[in-house]
């Protein structure tokens, strides 16, 4: 019944009827940016019909029909993810190994492998778990018939999308994957090793690409015996391929993920693979200008692009290849990364490349490796001497600088901001110029009065005749990449409060209106946060010094403590922490003057909600630091009962060492009111310690840790005392704690 589809599937009815005929199925219309939101939304209200409906196809003995219903579920996979794969896995899953089964059809049965690879790329890990032995048992038996198919017809369609659907499978999948490594790797190296025909290279390229994600599914101690010999074998025929071999795209992606997984190991191969990277990482795009007589011979060529420069020019580019190119600069920016300085010897030649293209206007992705790069090259460069990296900072600065000044997309902006600041926080103190200081908190200046401007537009925009919730929706948009570079300035405040301490105050009074004015009382949510990350900074790096600014925080930092939104809150109760831990005595009076607040938002009913949590751990560890290192004006015996009543905490791993560091303290002292009478508190004691190790909160190997290891030592020796202890935990807590013990071992 048409009535029960949405009016988008309705209005192309006609499309979906001529199914029958065999007819070819029209081009889905290309509909405005409004009409695909509101549809999407209307879909999404009514996707079990529409999946009833798709599905209703399984089974359909037209062959087309079955093609189409593979397609359908393959873009609602993408279009919908991860709701989709929540709410109908029990019955898409099911289905698309039904349409996997379609031997005499290779085109549904490689349609639906290539739907199966859509719906597990978003798919949350514990659900496709749930059917993985079925994916993987379907899988498996195709992959070696279709190989003997290969061999004795030539025919490679499904074998080709088999072994994708696989690798994406693995990439999901992560460890679980390991189950079926013994079984499904020799196979593939067997294919690598036998597909040595012309015709056969992009299976070998794609069953290549599959090996290598499947090793970083499972981890190196796996895959590592492998991974040499799989190394060893691609060498031996890789080393110098044409630009337009299609393999190439899937071996610079491979190798980079061999390296991540062999770390230090991969050094051996770099001169060899190297060669092809830095080719086709330095591919220059083809363009042209053409009159509007020359546009019409090539306006059809899929390779190109076109932008209208007036009534008789066009300006155009040939875009194959620059994806390949995008991609090679992200396995440069790997091998750096996980090299450090085994890449030091290419650090000279992959600068030179990189730091023109922070201005390749042709491709996004390239100009966000190439500004990812960087701090990893200077990282690498460290072991050259300091006379080279300051060389080589300087050829890097000016130009990423320029590069941030003028960069028209906001997802590049961001990730050339980061890169600064992780550049900043590699070289340390003095890194700046002057002039470069100056261009930077000019830059920032510049960025911080657009912020509030943006934000008066989009208040002028919402009274607009014109404005409705599509409208709502963009503005909401550009809300949030607004917030995210604020993030992104916020980033660089920290790198250079890093760098520079209390060095860094006077540029910080150059712009530190900006940031008051973030904490006013109309302004949003998100600036109250960033604004208060700012002045968190200024007391965790400036100490006691911090306390020149404290008419301008610290008043707005204890009202936010209770502020309605989390992320306020975070900010708000880390700074009081950061009071307790680094501004000495001037700030004793607020440290207890902010305490019952912070007692108030540990102990809401709702303090441990998914969206509360992180702030409930962050007020704890804010307690917590207050009470070890800014007491004067506290009586600590009466908090700490209460302060053990809120453990353990596991959240926040980065506050989490301070809170086990401070309990650690306390009983390696026998303080009375964490022991208890007669020791009384044992059992709660050692159930935190195993809770906290179960839930991950800190790894074995952090001091911290250890600390707590010997504690359980210690509490070992007593004999019946620590076996009443253990069995007071749940299994889980157990098994983490003689994991935890085995480890340390």
């Amino acid at each position: 019944d048409a009535s029960s589809f949405p009016g988008c599937f309705v209005q192309f009815e006609g499309t979906w009827s001529c199914h029958r005929g065999c007819k070819p199925v029209c081009p889905r219309p290309t509909l405005p940016p409004r009409c695909c939101c509101r549809c999407q939304k209307h879909m999404e209200e009514t996707l079990p019909f529409i999946v009833d409906a798709v599905l209703h196809f399984i089974n359909d003995p037209h062959p087309r029909v079955r093609y189409a219903a593979c397609n359908a579920i393959g873009q609602m996979s993408t279009d919908f993810a991860p709701n989709f794969q929540k709410k109908f896995h029990a019955r898409v899953v099911p289905g698309l190994l039904t349409f996997l089964e379609d031997n005499e059809n290779p085109r549904v049965q490689a349609h639906a492998g290539a739907a199966l690879v859509n719906f597990s790329e978003d798919c949350p890990k514990n659900i496709l778990t749930q059917y993985l032995n079925s994916i993987m048992d379907k899988l498996n038996n195709i992959l070696g018939s279709k190989f003997i198919e290969l061999l004795q017809k030539g025919t490679k369609l499904v074998l080709e999308q088999v072994v994708t659907t696989i690798a994406s499978v693995a990439d999901s999948c992560e460890e679980q994957f390991i189950a079926y490594y013994d079984t499904l790797v020799p196979r593939l190296k067997y294919i690598i090793k036998e597909s040595t025909q012309a015709e056969l290279k992009l299976l070998r390229g794609k069953t290549i690409e599959c090996i290598s994600l499947i090793g970083l599914a499972v981890g190196s101690e796996k895959f590592i015996n492998d991974a040499v010999e799989v190394m060893d074998l691609l060498l031996k025929t890789h080393t110098d391929l044409p630009d337009d071999d299609p393999q190439i795209s899937y071996l610079i992606s491979s190798w980079a993920r061999i390296c991540k997984i062999m770390g230090k190991q991969f050094e051996q191969y770099l001169p060899l693979v190297i060669k092809p990277v830095l080719r086709t990482a330095s591919m220059k795009p083809e363009v042209a200008l053409l009159d509007n007589d020359d546009m019409e011979e090539v306006s059809q060529d899929v390779d190109w692009q076109f932008v209208s420069l007036g009534e008789q020019q066009n300006f155009g580019i040939k875009t194959a290849g620059l994806e390949d190119k995008a991609s090679a600069c992200e396995m440069l920016v790997c091998y750096a990364r996980e090299l450090k300085e085994g890449f030091a010897e290419y650090t000279e030649e992959v600068v030179k490349l990189m730091v023109p293209m922070l201005k390749f206007y042709f491709h996004d992705g390239v100009r966000t490796a190439a500004a990812q790069s960087l701090p990893c090259l200077l990282e690498c460069a460290q072991i050259k001497g300091p006379h080279y990296l300051s060389q080589m900072w300087n050829y890097i600065c000016p130009e990423l600088l320029k590069a941030i000044e003028t960069e028209p997309e906001t997802e590049v902006l961001t990730e050339l901001m980061y890169s600064m600041s992780k550049c900043i926080e590699t070289l340390g103190n003095g890194c700046l110029s002057e002039p470069h200081m100056a261009e930077l908190l000019k830059i920032l200046d510049k960025q911080l009065k657009e912020h509030f401007e943006k934000e008066v537009e989009r208040l002028e925009k919402r009274k607009d005749e014109d404005y409705d919730e599509v409208v709502e929706e963009q503005l909401a948009d550009e809300n949030n990449d607004d917030i995210y570079t604020l993030s992104k300035i916020a980033d660089i405040i920290h790198a250079l409060f890093i760098a520079y301490k209390t060095d860094f105050f006077p540029y910080l009074d150059k712009i530190i209106g900006h940031f008051v004015k973030m904490l006013e009382p109309e302004r949003p949510w998100s600036d109250h946060q960033w604004g208060l990350c700012i002045f968190d900074d200024v007391i965790e790096f400036g100490g006691p010094a911090s306390a020149k600014y404290q008419s301008v925080f610290l008043a707005p930092m204890l009202a936010h403590v209770t502020d309605k939104s989390p992320e306020v809150r975070q900010a708000a109760v880390y700074g009081c922490g950061v009071l307790g831990m680094h501004g000495g005595d001037v700030f004793s009076g607020p440290c207890a003057e902010v305490l019952p607040r912070l007692v108030e938002i540990i102990t809401a009913p709702d303090s441990r909600s998914v969206e509360n949590i992180s702030a409930t751990e962050n007020a704890i560890s804010a307690v917590t630091k207050i009470l070890q290192h800014n007491n004067k004006a506290l009586n600590v015996d009466e908090i700490l009962p209460h302060w053990l009543s809120w453990l353990p905490v596991w959240e926040d791993t980065d506050e989490a060492p301070h809170v086990y560091g401070y309990l650690c303290h306390l009983i390696e002292n026998n303080h009375p009111a964490i022991l208890g009478p007669n020791n009384a508190n044992l059992p709660k004691l050692i159930a935190i310690i195993a809770e906290a190790f179960h839930r991950e909160a800190i790894t074995v190997e952090h001091v911290v840790a250890q600390r707590m290891l010997n504690i359980i030592r210690l509490i070992q020796g007593s004999g019946e005392m620590f076996q009443y202890c253990v069995t007071q935990l749940t299994p889980d807590q157990l098994l983490a704690i003689n994991q935890a013990l085995s480890c340390a071992n």
